[in-house]
Parts: C-alpha cells; sequence; structure tokens
C-alpha cells in the first residue's frame, strides 16, 4: 500500500498533525495528514488530493522527505513524506479529526503512529552530521573545547565526539563541559559507543553495529537521540527494530574507489535508503561525497570532519 503523507510547515517553523479519529487503525495516534494512492494517480497528485478532502487547501509546493517502508501485524506500507511550505487556504478538519500545530522539537514521538516516527524524526534531524577528527589527542583537550565551541556559533547542530584516543571519562568530561553551549546554540550531542554516559549526561549515542546487534529495544529515552552504523542491509533492520533515530552507512574512503559512481556505490546506498524504515546518512572519505548527490540517493544527509 503506497500513502502519501504531508508535513505542512507554518511561518513560524510547525507542523500540523492530525488524530486518527476512533474506528480506525491506530486510533488516537498523531500522524502527519494524507492518504493512500488510487489507481492511476501519481504521488504529489494523490498527495494534493487527499489534503484538499481532508483540510480543504490547494497544496502549491512541496519536496520529498523521506519514504519510509512499515509493517503492521495486518498490512505492509510504504509511508511518501513531503515536505510542504507552500499552500492555499487555512487547514480545517473536513474529517472530523483533530489538528493541531506544533514544533517538531515539542513533539513526543510514542504519541505518533508508529510508521510516522521515522518521518518525525527525519524532519528534526539536520541535513549535516558533524564528527570530530578521531586523531585528536587527549592533550590537546582545551584547544578543542575551544574549537567546538567555535563551531557551534556557525550552525553545527549534530555533533559526534568520536575521541578514540581518550579515556571514557575524559570524553563525559569533555561533553558536560559542552553541554551549556550546546544547549544556547541548540546543538544535539552524541557520544560514540558510550550508553552509559549519554544515561548520565542527558545526550545521545552513536552505536557501532555490534552493539546494536545486542540490543533488543531502544536504549535511550525519545528525549535522546540514538545512530546506529550499519555496514549490511541486516543491520538497518536491526536499527529499526530497536527503535533508533537514525543509522550512518559507510561509503567507504577515497583509497577504495576515486568515484562512488565507478563502484556503484551510490546506487547501492540509494537501493538500501529505499528500504530502510529510518533516516540514514551517508559516511565516507570521498571527492564525490556530496550533498547534492547523498539527496538525491535517499540520504537524511551526509556525515563529515569538514567542519573543522
Amino acid at each position: 500500500m503506497h500513502v502519501m503523507a504531508g508535513l505542512m510547515i507554518d511561518g513560524e517553523g510547525r507542523v500540523l498533525l492530525a488524530e486518527r479519529p476512533q474506528g480506525k487503525h491506530l486510533a488516537g495516534f498523531w500522524e502527519f495528514p494524507g492518504g493512500k494512492l488510487e489507481v492511476g494517480e501519481l504521488p504529489l497528485e494523490a498527495l494534493a488530493r487527499e489534503l484538499r478532502e481532508e483540510l480543504g487547501i490547494e497544496l502549491q509546493s512541496a519536496q520529498p522527505l523521506i519514504r519510509v517502508p512499515w509493517t503492521y501485524d495486518d498490512r505492509r506500507l510504504v509511508l511518501d513524506a513531503w515536505r510542504i511550505d507552500a499552500w492555499l487556504g487555512a487547514p480545517q478538519s473536513l474529517e472530523g479529526q483533530a489538528l493541531q500545530w506544533c514544533y517538531p522539537a515539542a513533539i513526543d514521538p510514542e504519541s505518533m503512529t508508529p510508521a510516522d516516527r521515522p518521518i518525525l524524526q527525519a524532519l528534526r534531524l539536520p541535513a549535516t552530521y558533524v564528527m570530530s577528527p578521531a586523531d585528536v589527542a587527549f592533550d590537546q583537550r582545551d584547544v578543542w573545547l575551544k574549537r567546538i565551541r567555535e563551531v557551534f556559533s556557525r550552525g553545527v547542530r549534530l555533533l559526534l565526539l568520536r575521541l578514540p584516543l581518550w579515556p571514557v571519562e575524559s570524553v563525559r568530561e569533555l561533553a558536560r563541559d559542552l553541554l551549556p553551549a550546546a544547549q544556547a546554540h541548540d546543538v544535539q550531542l552524541v557520544l560514540d559507543g558510550d550508553i552509559e554516559g549519554a544515561r548520565m549526561l542527558g545526550v545521545g549515542v552513536q552505536l557501532s553495529s555490534e552493539q546494536g546487534a545486542l540490543l533488543s529495544e531502544r536504549p535511550l529515552p525519545w528525549r535522546q537521540l540514538v545512530g546506529v552504523s550499519c555496514h549490511a542491509a541486516s543491520q538497518l533492520a536491526k536499527a529499526t527494530q530497536i527503535q533508533a533515530d537514525f543509522a550512518t552507512w559507510s561509503m567507504g574512503t577515497e583509497s577504495v574507489a576515486e568515484s562512488l559512481d565507478a563502484s556503484g556505490a551510490w546506487t547501492n546506498f540509494q537501493s538500501l535508503a529505499e528500504e530502510a524504515s529510518l533516516p540514514v546518512y551517508a559516511d565516507g572519505d570521498t571527492v564525490a561525497m556530496t550533498m547534492d548527490r547523498a539527496k538525491s540517493s535517499g540520504a537524511q544527509g551526509i556525515v563529515t570532519t569538514e567542519a573543522w
């Protein structure tokens, strides 16, 4: 079943949610407005029709956000989500559903239908996932504390502290010292594999594929991000199972191939992203790792160290 979803963003940055009415599957949960494609319809035609029938508005422009394959007990669907920034008319409830405008950061993912949760995360997450260089020595701590704070002021919104040369407790102390500046600049900090440290500090965690394989459920509350590093389709499926917010997919390095096109890595990535049920960042050190190419291949964005 192919289902369209429209994320209507108003001038204040709020998104419109609709409550599923009593008598319907998943009644009481919130979702993004939309509905099923009819035979012979193109996706945008279906989305425009559904919004006209449900809300009384006319769609003017929309951009693809994410496609989420999802299986419920009794049905399988692909939720095709588009971001809508322009429409005519004021949304109104034409089918008896409750409506509310919400800031994305304030939405409780557990109030959303399970298939809509990855869409919410795709809306919330930035396109650029910045990672600290792995070769930073511990004796450079004060220098890097200053540099990271400077990066916050340049618009970074998601930062992975990947510092393998540092003691675990020292990375936690750095994260603790960075928290005030991170909160002031709306930056989400992520620790590399340190679930316990993330719990203590209230920040996110990036899990290795091996860590993800050992978990049966999400290791942190929804207010703290959970990412999983993936190298196989089965690991992407596992990331979805434990309700991770996003995955990263290794694209290789410059030494592997001078062109991702030549290696077929982007073709492979697009196939995997289309089957993944969560946002996926492309991660790799290559000349062909561009935001445009990643986005056109279905990525949430890219992992980069170029901010430094």
